[in-house]
């Protein structure tokens, strides 16, 4: 056994860089070019180059980088598994492959090169580090709730190779012992993860278009949530909805039935009107809701837009899947546009009772009221805003400066909208 207090670690992947008219097309596999760096509206690009860095053309040449990458990784993983071991971008921008030793290892570095790619060599592959993954969420399932608790997640790092698990950075969490057949493990103390629900420039868009990121309130007999829209789309049926997190809902089990919850507008601390009921919401694995858009108020849902609350659009062109590495940039009614780095993929993190899993995490700053608001990579549609280790924080300034001093910094859980998708087939969203 081994104590957690002798094992502080940086965050996870610390080393890596890490909506248009009625009318629209509606799409998923296929997305539409890449929205030119003049298309971004003024408040993401301030945000891009606050918390970036860079310039808006290098943001979405990074992010068309990261799509590329995780398309050829997902060939390269199916047709050399025992050697496939990650793929990220580095600081720099630049792609990266991880192999490790196994049988079809020269076969799969020239594959990777003659796709111009560079190879890093690593000691674990991808396979061996979900087998390690999966030992420790098992034992993590077999702990007393009193030490289980303790525990934020776990989730493979791509770019150190290895598998980390998260600890709140408490007395407790510090002395928690871990067996030793986790030796190898990587332990992070960090700040729990928490739900970022809360308890006038001219537009191309109508003055009264619902987009993604401006705000809402859900209301049931049960109580009422602020919460940020996320993707406009449409549902098996056609019907116009919008995408946004689970947990806005505050009667989960009524979504669907006569009993829903309804969706209203927010003017301020004030509800505004009614535009919809929810179809579906959960928290189980993904954290997601339908909002089914009333007949009333379909024709102000019926675009591709996502925005800071009250500013200029950014057009959604297409979906994304996560890779580490690639630049992010979420909106919500509390923070507007901010942006960070991807930093870990695939993770399982617990957040109050839930278990979020396959979801993945950027160091972005998301507070209360951010929830379910749209993330982007690019001008694609990548995910939904979940949780938050800041999320309770007044401001994003004394997040950043309370994180810095316990050696974290803030981090964004979300929700990959291909997951939403796939575990809802018909369901999409609104492109250009």
């Amino acid at each position: 056994m081994r104590s957690v207090r002798a094992r502080r670690a940086a965050m996870i992947g610390s080393a890596a860089l890490l909506l248009i008219a009625p009318g629209a097309a509606l799409a998923h596999a296929e997305p539409a070019a890449p929205a030119p760096a003049t298309a971004l509206p003024a408040d993401l690009v301030a945000a891009i180059q606050r918390d970036l860095g860079i310039s808006p053309e290098q943001y979405l040449d990074k992010a068309e980088a990261g799509q590329k990458l995780v398309e050829f990784a997902n060939t390269l993983r199916g047709k050399f598994p025992e050697s496939f071991a990650g793929a990220w971008l580095d600081p720099a921008g630049s792609p990266l492959i991880g192999l490790a030793d196994g049988p079809d290892k020269a076969a799969a570095r020239a594959a990777v090169e003659a796709a111009g790619y560079k190879v890093k060599d690593l000691p674990r592959s991808e396979r061996a580090l979900r087998d390690q993954l999966g030992h420790m969420n098992s034992w993590i399932e077999k702990l007393p709730a009193p030490l289980s608790g303790l525990i934020s997640g776990a989730a493979i790092d791509t770019v150190n190779n290895d598998v980390v698990l998260r600890v709140q950075n408490t007395a407790e969490g510090q002395g928690l012992q871990l067996p030793d057949f986790l030796e190898s493990a990587r332990v992070v103390l960090a700040p729990a993860l928490g739900s970022s629900a809360p308890p006038a420039a001219e537009s191309p868009v109508a003055a009264d278009a619902r987009l993604g990121g401006d705000a809402y309130a859900a209301e049931n007999a049960d109580g009422a949530f602020r919460c940020s829209l996320g993707f406009n789309g449409t549902d098996g049926s056609g019907r116009t909805v919008n995408i946004s997190a689970g947990h806005c809902d505050p009667n989960r089990d009524a979504a669907g039935t006569g009993a829903a919850s309804i969706a209203f507008e927010t003017h301020g601390a004030k509800f505004g009107d009614r535009f919809g009921t929810f179809a579906k919401s959960t928290v189980e694995g993904l954290d997601y809701s339908v909002i089914k858009i009333d007949d009333a108020a379909t024709k102000r849902f019926e675009n591709n837009f996502v925005r800071a609350p009250g500013a200029n659009p950014v057009p959604i062109t297409g979906t994304a899947d996560p890779v580490v590495g690639a630049p992010v940039c979420k909106s919500g009614l509390t923070t507007g546009f901010s942006c960070g780095t991807i930093n870990s993929v695939n993770q399982i993190v617990d957040v109050g009772t839930r278990t979020l899993k396959n979801g993945f995490t950027a160091n972005i700053c998301a507070l209360q009221g951010d929830s379910g608001g749209a993330v982007v990579t690019g001008t694609r549609a990548l995910g939904i805003s979940s949780a938050s280790n800041v999320g309770d924080m007044g401001y994003c300034e004394l997040a950043s400066v309370v994180t810095t001093l316990v050696g974290d910094s803030p981090q964004l859980y979300a929700t990959p909208i291909n997951a939403i998708l796939a575990a809802n087939p018909g369901l999409k969203v609104r492109t250009s």
